[in-house]
């Protein structure tokens, strides 16, 4: 008798190894898309800054409403939400995929979780 093909015990192992497997790398695989979207917040927030500070060059003052063709949001980022007080500026946005935020400002006036100047946080 010269049978081929596998037995049932053969096939539970594989299976219980690709389930073990797939327990590791699920939760690593979230993590990165959290990563990349707060990679994604922070880099809008720093275009964010470098349009502020090309409309500041231009009109000796900064703006809440900066204009189309100077700056847009990345695909799910929501935002930014500006405020400006005389020299000082905070921005600071939300992805619609993950409960944190971002934040940034320019001068004196700093905007948790943002501690340094024109750095971008995310809480």
């Amino acid at each position: 008798m010269n049978r081929k093909g596998f037995t049932l015990i053969e096939l539970l192992i594989v299976v219980v190894i690709i389930g073990i497997l797939a327990a590791i790398a699920i939760p690593k695989f979230a993590n990165t898309k959290e990563k990349a979207y707060l990679a994604t917040m922070k880099s809008d927030l720093r275009n964010l800054i470098t349009a502020q500070e090309s409309y500041f060059g231009d009109n000796t003052a900064y703006t809440t409403g900066l204009p189309a063709t100077m700056y847009t949001v990345s695909t799910g980022v929501t935002g930014p939400t500006i405020t400006v007080l005389g020299s000082d500026v905070t921005a600071y946005v939300a992805h619609t995929q993950t409960t944190r935020s971002c934040a940034i400002f320019i001068g004196t006036s700093s905007l948790s979780p943002a501690t340094k100047e024109g750095e971008p946080k995310c809480s």
